[in-house]
């Protein structure tokens, strides 16, 4: 007779992905901790989303990704999964260039993480040093209520850049650029 799993073994195997009435959850030290983004940093979410996808799709870049995809990357906590508020990959990474039906276990190109009113700065700065680690070559940090952006790349520092600055897509999305006020929802 053929083992059947229940769901709690189930939860139990595929933690810390955590759903509880449809939303998202990341486990932290075995804790699920819910990830509500608000309407603003939503809003901000599509922006960058969508710059990405409207320079990319063009000359065949790669793909955005938004807040329901998963990266199951990191190799000090192997069933961890993270879910950046949005992220690229670059054309070639993904099999035939076709995202799976589950998480994805490519270290993605760019993470997006949106910094609301209700973050810690602790699981913020938790989340974006999993991704360091897992090598993500560009995190933009971006801060609505002081309407700036961290920059970090692999191995340099990490600028803020303010409104009238230009957020580069670098070495992930060459030839891409915006002003950080592009991606800020007004006042």
């Amino acid at each position: 007779m053929k083992d059947e799993m229940t769901e709690d073994v189930l939860v139990e195997e595929t933690a810390p992905e955590v759903l509880e009435e449809d939303r998202v959850s990341e486990a932290i030290d075995g804790e699920p901790r819910e990830r509500m983004m608000g309407a603003k940093a939503g809003r901000i979410a599509v922006l960058v989303a969508r710059l990405l996808e409207n320079y990319a799709n063009p000359i065949q870049a790669g793909q955005a990704f938004g807040s329901d995809c998963g990266y199951q990357i990191f190799r000090h906590a192997p069933k961890l999964v993270r879910y950046p508020d949005v992220s690229f990959v670059r054309k070639g990474r993904l099999p035939d260039d076709e995202p799976p039906d589950e998480n994805l276990k490519v270290v993605p190109d760019l993470v997006v993480e949106i910094v609301s009113p209700n973050d810690l700065a602790e699981n913020v700065e938790t989340r974006v040093t999993d991704f360091v680690r897992a090598g993500v070559p560009l995190i933009w940090v971006i801060y609505p209520s002081t309407r700036c952006v961290r920059v970090l790349k692999q191995g340099a520092s990490s600028p803020i850049l303010f409104e009238t600055d230009e957020l580069q897509g670098g070495d992930v999305l060459p030839g891409f650029s915006c002003r950080v006020s592009e991606v800020l929802t007004r006042k």
